[in-house]
């Protein structure tokens, strides 16, 4: 891992919000996901301050150039991509995914809104009440009252890294290996940097109460949103398939059957029309026309 001087620029890299798909199906999505950012930090002249992996989109705030900036969320999905076309025989996953990339200039505490923004992601999307209780990303890196607790990844054997990792790249022998399969963020993250941007937790945690995802939490309060995450409703559905249909999959409906399936999955998971849409890899209208039929 490269330790980068402070003259690097800070940058909020955000992806768009796919609206007919979803980046990780499930929880061995999410680690190849994890170990492909830890990959990258340590491949790349780039400092991962913060970063959280969502279902249809991800989020990084790094340190770096531009450009370094540019070709580590280009490697990233393309890399992320050649696991989708493996797993799932899925092409073209995320070549038109659009990504934005702003400065966080240190002007107006921006770097620290910038972080908070990220973390707080998982929050506004309903999932958890505490970033730190989200594991897809730095949620819980910082400001911790114990050390993370992790295999050292020497321990392993070449082929049992190549094999936890799905990766022939070289990684720095300290990283460590939490019980569920990925290379801790804390290994790899410069946590005193960050800490130190926030200088307490009471002040870290202002930032995150405040942003701008925990106010659209707050407004949202009482409306239509989620209850369940993404990967609960994708898991459900073969079942839902086979228990009304007597059909393996979702791909073998008529548009009727279609159309009884997202009424149960609303009905079930009390989801939304955009939940829906991603999920079942449909048009947001043409899943409230369906909503509509029969």
């Amino acid at each position: 891992m490269r330790v980068l001087e402070n003259r690097f620029q800070v940058w909020l890299v955000t992806t768009d919000h796919l609206t007919d798909r979803i980046w990780f199906r499930d929880d061995a999505d999410f680690k190849v996901g994890m170990n492909l950012v830890a990959a990258l930090a340590c491949s790349f002249p780039v400092a991962v301050l913060s970063f959280i992996l969502m279902s249809n989109h991800v989020h990084f705030v790094l340190a770096c150039s531009h450009e370094q900036a540019k070709r580590f969320i280009h490697e990233f999905k393309r890399r992320y991509a050649q696991h989708m076309r493996r797993k799932y025989d899925v092409k073209e996953f995320l070549r038109e995914n659009d990504v934005d990339i702003r400065p966080l200039d240190g002007m107006e505490e921006s770097q620290e809104w910038g972080i908070a923004y990220v973390q707080m992601n998982c929050v506004a999307a309903n999932i958890c009440l505490n970033p730190a209780d989200y594991r897809w990303g730095t949620g819980n890196a910082f400001f911790r009252s114990t050390p993370p607790r992790g295999r050292r990844l020497d321990s392993f054997s070449g082929r049992a890294r190549k094999r936890l990792l799905h990766s022939e790249q070289a990684f720095p022998p300290h990283l460590l290996v939490g019980e569920e399969g990925y290379i801790l963020p804390e290994s790899y993250v410069p946590v005193e940097r960050v800490e130190n941007l926030f200088r307490t937790p009471k002040r870290m945690n202002y930032f995150l109460q405040n942003s701008s995802k925990a106010k659209r939490r707050l407004a949202s309060q009482g409306s239509e949103s989620p209850s369940f995450r993404d990967q609960v409703l994708l898991s459900a559905i073969p079942d839902l398939c086979q228990t009304f249909f007597r059909k393996r999959s979702q791909a073998e409906l008529s548009e009727e059957e279609m159309s009884e399936l997202l009424k149960q999955l609303r009905y079930r998971f009390s989801s939304n029309v955009d939940q829906l849409a991603r999920v079942v890899g449909l048009s947001y209208e043409r899943v409230v026309t369906l909503l509509d039929a029969f």
